[in-house]
């Protein structure tokens, strides 16, 4: 019980916030500059310090296939709470396929570690509840950058709290293992990092105004995975996962 009003508290929250920072389509609303700068600067200063090392020393020990296990691991155990979300969203097709991947993955990729569903046409599928807000309506309201999480919006940084109740198997998968997919999840978080050295450097480290150019890339990714913007000729929405800066 208390999960749940934690959770509609914060729905509550999200609500009031994204329709009082309503802004034309496409536009850029950042009255938090000054803070959000700030806050860059730390995660910039925190990843020089030890995410980067981090990074580079998990791709140099941690063979690649363990690495593709540990990621394959934190993405079946997500599966769950993407299904809650697009029921909520209300795509009944797109939850039923990522249930029967999550099955798949789970008995035959054996408990998650290989990836047989997408070899069988079940491709990843993610989704959250910054993204059913956004189905439901929501603006994504002001943007803002997070302590170690880095670039996102009031819509989806409300999305992120509410993400923390709304995966089933966190209610049926007791302490301590229930936290191994969230261990699982910072791996490849840092495996990334490692594995995609240069380009993050170049744009965390060695822009002239790595501010701007991440919350440009954040915002036109965001926006076109949610299908509010097309992707700009010049920039690859793809190109660059800018969690944590």
């Amino acid at each position: 019980m208390g999960t749940i009003r934690a959770s509609l508290a914060t729905l509550a929250l999200v609500l009031a916030t994204a329709c009082s920072n309503t802004v034309p389509s496409g536009e850029v609303y950042d009255p938090y500059e000054a803070q959000n700068r700030k806050m860059h600067a730390f995660n910039a200063k925190f990843d020089s310090s030890t995410v980067r090392g981090a990074g580079n020393g998990y791709t140099k020990v941690v063979p690649e296939p363990v690495q593709d296990n540990i990621a394959n691991f934190a993405d079946t155990v997500s599966i769950p709470q993407t299904v809650v979300n697009q029921v909520l969203q209300g795509r009944l097709g797109r939850a039923t396929k990522n249930t029967l991947r999550f099955g798949i993955n789970a008995t035959l990729g054996i408990a998650g570690l290989a990836d047989v569903a997408s070899d069988l046409g079940l491709e990843q599928d993610e989704s959250d509840f910054g993204e059913t807000l956004a189905v439901w309506g929501m603006p994504e309201g002001a943007y803002m950058v997070l302590p170690f999480v880095g670039p996102s919006t009031d819509r989806d940084t409300a999305g992120m709290l509410v993400d923390m109740f709304t995966n089933p198997l966190d209610y049926v998968v007791p302490a301590p293992e229930k936290y191994l997919g969230t261990a699982a999840k910072i791996a490849e978080e840092i495996g990334d990092r490692g594995r995609y050295s240069d380009t993050y450097d170049s744009v965390i480290h060695d822009s002239a105004d790595s501010y701007s150019q991440i919350k440009l890339i954040y915002l036109q990714n965001r926006r076109y995975e949610l299908g509010e913007a097309p992707p700009e000729d010049d920039i690859d929405p793809h190109a660059l996962d800018t969690e944590g800066f």
